[in-house]
């Protein structure tokens, strides 16, 4: 039997030990995917789906040329990428995942930027959005307002980290096909001339620019909410069968190794299939802070198989290759957990020093309070938010299906 052959036999057996355990467990599977369900209802598609029309928008009237001309000095000598990324960083860092990916992937597919280029920027543009690092896992599990902010440090400081590491990635394939690319100062002239260029190449109406940005965005969050529900059951089924103890043999032999509590094992995995779930679970363990932030801190980084497979979902429909991101994923989760070790002393315990005033205004009560009550909005909003944006997109797709029909 060749590797072909045996790949395809493995991928057949898990899907058909999947389909036996959902059907042998079904009251499970039914409550996980009712969780999964609620995550993306209440959380995830109303919190993406305004950043992911408003990048459609600003893409399609040239806006996102103009940023990346004025960034291309400082992006391209720090990252090697164009200008573009970073307008894809900041939406990204500011949305969450799998935000970068879907920005990346659309700059792609508008060449405006190289495969080995978009390889390097999806590498280090998806990451958790502020909110829900302070709000859910800080101050929702943890009830500790100032771990936020080591948390969110070492998460994006890691971000930072692995672009400046991914930055030689692919230099010999660019160099095969592109010459030395010289740096020139920021135009707002050349700038303002490129926004207006690109503008007037867009043929498509205004209307139908905006019903094309709705349905996009809809389109992939509708993706991004099976892979939420498809692994919220995974997750379960595999805890029920006991396959999680199995696997927790080899976490703990590696915690062991980095001397880490070693009943931060399953909490671990859980977190490497979805990391709301994992986060959660590292909460409850019994064991010491500094522990438990590296760890959560990890997950966060590694951001869980159920991101990377929306993630590798939306690449898919371009040319841009998934394991550099898989790789990026783990030199993020290796660095987050790094940086949390290291900014443990001088960031962590500087807030209890009362002459650290910097930190002052994060240990505020109300600032705590106004994370905590954007977080319950946005659980509260979000249904009838996704109902009114998926109701909208039934009503351009069937507008859309019945002037096909009248053309037809």
């Amino acid at each position: 039997m060749n590797l072909s052959k045996f790949h395809t036999f493995l991928i057949s057996l898990f899907f058909i030990f999947l389909t036996a355990t959902v059907i042998s467990h079904p009251q499970a599977s039914f409550e996980a995917s009712k969780t999964g369900l609620s995550m993306w209802w209440e959380v995830v598609f109303p919190s993406l789906l305004p950043f992911f029309i408003l990048s459609e928008l600003l893409i399609g009237f040239g806006i996102v040329k103009f940023v990346g001309l004025l960034l291309e000095p400082f992006m391209r000598p720090i990252f090697r990428v164009p200008g573009v990324g970073g307008f894809v960083l900041a939406m990204g860092m500011a949305s969450g995942n799998p935000a970068g990916a879907k920005l990346t992937a659309r700059l792609r597919q508008d060449k405006q930027i190289s495969r080995v280029e978009a390889e390097r920027l999806v590498s280090f543009t998806n990451s958790s959005n502020p909110l829900f690092i302070f709000a859910a896992v800080a101050v929702g599990f943890f009830h500790n307002a100032s771990l936020g902010i080591l948390l969110a440090s070492a998460h994006y400081l890691g971000n930072i980290a692995v672009g400046l590491t991914m930055r030689s990635y692919g230099r010999k394939e660019e160099a095969a096909y592109t010459g030395k690319k010289t740096i020139a100062l920021p135009s707002l002239k050349e700038a303002f001339l490129a926004l207006h260029k690109a503008r007037l190449s867009e043929k498509r109406p205004l209307g139908k620019i905006l019903g094309d940005a709705v349905t996009s965005s809809v389109q992939t969050l509708l993706m991004v909410g099976g892979f939420i529900i498809l692994f919220s059951v995974f997750s379960r089924l595999l805890s029920i069968v006991q396959v999680m103890d199995v696997l927790s043999v080899f976490t703990n032999a590696l915690l062991s190794l980095f001397h880490l509590p070693a009943n931060l094992d399953i909490p671990l995995i859980s977190g490497m299939f979805e990391i709301t779930l994992g986060s959660k679970l590292v909460s409850e363990a019994d064991a010491a802070l500094l522990p438990k932030a590296m760890i959560v801190s990890f997950i966060l980084g590694f951001s869980g198989l159920s991101v990377q497979a929306q993630v590798a979902g939306i690449l898919s429909e371009t040319d841009i290759r998934f394991k550099p991101f898989f790789a990026a994923r783990i030199l993020q989760g290796i660095y987050a957990a790094l940086f949390i070790l290291l900014l443990w002393k001088p960031l962590y315990l500087a807030l209890d020093e009362p002459y650290q005033s910097v930190f002052l205004p994060f240990r505020d009560q109300e600032a705590v309070s106004a994370a905590v009550s954007g977080w319950n909005t946005l659980v509260e909003t979000g249904p009838a938010i996704t109902l009114t944006a998926l109701a909208v997109y039934a009503l351009i797709y069937c507008y859309r299906l019945s002037a096909r029909t009248k053309k037809g």
